[in-house]
């Protein structure tokens, strides 16, 4: 299993800032560090996701206890926290919106792979309806010519 997979949330956004700060002064592209910049947003998306989790409906006690509530804001300001000084990091080394175009960028990507997931879908479906009235089509033919 790849260490990033094992690590979550908080620990996923430490380690790859951690990363980060000890390599970008000797990056020649950010291509070098995409992967790690990539890490980042995923811990930081996971901890907005247990925060989330943690509001649904559940175990009552769990989500009012107050270490629990305290641990969840805390991760999420961290990621925040170290989301921030990334892209200060990012646009010193690289110049002022490198950032915010990685931001952009990987958000018009998710987006496309979720239309394309979209359309996929409905691809299939209309395959599947399509194939369905056709074999009800000839069962209906072969029932009447016999």
């Amino acid at each position: 299993m790849v260490v990033a997979e094992v690590l979550t949330g908080i620990a996923l956004v430490k380690q790859a800032t951690d990363f980060i700060k000890s390599n970008i002064d000797t990056v020649k592209d950010i291509g070098e560090i995409g992967d790690t910049i990539e890490d980042l947003f995923k811990g930081e998306e996971e901890c907005q996701k247990a925060r989330a989790k943690k509001a649904g409906v559940g175990n009552v006690g769990d989500q009012l206890g107050i270490k629990s509530v305290a641990q969840e804001i805390i991760d999420a300001k961290l990621a925040q926290e170290q989301m921030q000084k990334m892209r200060v990091m990012i646009d010193n080394r690289f110049g002022v919106g490198t950032w915010q175009s990685i931001v952009d960028l990987r958000a018009k990507r998710i987006r496309e792979a979720k239309e394309m997931s979209d359309a996929i879908t409905q691809a299939i479906t209309i395959v599947v309806a399509v194939g369905a009235m056709a074999a009800a089509f000839i069962y209906v033919i072969f029932t009447v010519a016999s």
